[in-house]
């Protein structure tokens, strides 16, 4: 066989968090073919469990783990249709997320743009249906290409297939576990780009009333850099909540108590509270505990100070949760994968 799997394999370099703990079987593919194999041996063998690891940014292990972690290190980028106006590309789901996004405004293929400086890998995106600045990741993917685990076939899921909604996707519901991300097509645009500059932080940020793409990437990186801990100066997961959506008159009800409180309406009967809002509101940014603690600038970072267990990331976030329940009658969810 090529492609081994090798045992008792350190994470800690492996997940953004920078959780120290080990996977009992690990294995690193870089072709569809050598993802074949291993899942014929997985077949044989019969792993406890089984984890797809991208590039470690919306995971917290909790544990060590017992099965076999695989890590999906497919990359490429290729061309596969293009039209006057239109382009579409294929990308391996190995590939850096934000490395693409660079590629693309480099080439003034338009409609990731503030998407610029996630973190994480192209086969994460659609799973977590990814999101910043008025723009979600199912806006632009065409369609993706899994394995099916157990009969080992290939095959594309369509963007409607894909069942996108907030932070989610078939991938995270009723397919999780099911499927391998392989690849994903974007359609992308060349010319006539639509801007969307709806959300606040850009438009203070961009004075000019027609920015170009790169305009945009410029300003939505300053904005994360000044409010989101970088993952190589201080282990963290990005957002560890969902932003919750609750019924317009929790809302409004809401706001006769606390009159500060913010919400974006979604429909006539919903509204979007940021989780950020909620969880400052209750004391937690900046907060210390033990190793470690919700952010300085972003109390919807939780970070790792250096020797945190996942177990103790995660007992604070569900302090976290048990007080803004307390206070607001609400329920923020983890957006970050647990594992474990």
């Amino acid at each position: 066989m090529k492609t081994q799997i090798i045992q008792n394999i350190s994470l800690q370099s492996y997940n953004t968090f920078g959780i120290e703990c080990k996977a009992k079987n690990f294995v690193e593919i870089k072709t569809i073919d050598e993802l074949i194999e291993i899942l014929q041996t997985i077949e044989q063998q019969k792993f406890s469990s089984i984890f797809v690891l991208g590039g470690g940014s919306n995971v917290l292990f909790l544990k060590d783990f017992e099965g076999l972690v695989i890590k999906n290190s497919i990359t490429g980028i290729k061309k596969i249709a293009e039209n006057k106006d239109k382009i579409n590309f294929y990308v391996g789901a190995g590939e850096n997320w934000h490395n693409f996004v660079l590629f693309c405004l480099k080439n003034n293929y338009g409609g990731i743009e503030n998407l610029s400086l996630i973190p994480g890998t192209v086969g994460a995106a659609p799973m977590q249906n990814i999101g910043a600045y008025g723009v979600e990741i199912c806006n632009v993917v065409e369609r993706v290409k899994v394995i099916d685990r157990k009969t080992k076939q290939q095959f594309w899921i369509s963007n409607d297939e894909c069942q996108f909604g907030y932070r989610t996707s078939i991938f995270k519901t009723k397919a999780k576990d099911k499927y391998i991300i392989v690849g994903v097509e974007f359609k992308l645009t060349k010319n006539n780009h639509i801007i969307n500059t709806s959300y606040g932080a850009i438009k203070e940020a961009l004075k000019n009333t027609s920015p170009s793409i790169q305009e945009i990437s410029r300003a939505v990186i300053s904005i994360r850099e000044s409010k989101l801990p970088n993952p190589k100066e201080i282990g963290n997961g990005g957002s560890f909540f969902k932003n919750p959506e609750i019924p317009t008159i929790q809302f409004e009800e809401l706001k006769k108590i606390f009159p500060t409180i913010v919400g974006y309406s979604i429909s006539d009967k919903i509204t979007k509270v940021p989780a950020g809002w909620l969880i400052e509101s209750c004391g937690w940014k900046g907060k210390i505990v033990g190793n470690t603690g919700a952010h300085k600038n972003q109390a919807l970072v939780l970070v790792n100070y250096g020797n945190a267990k996942g177990q103790e990331i995660w007992n604070l976030a569900k302090e976290i949760q048990k007080s803004v329940v307390d206070k607001f009658g609400i329920t923020i969810e983890a957006e970050i994968n647990i594992v474990g």
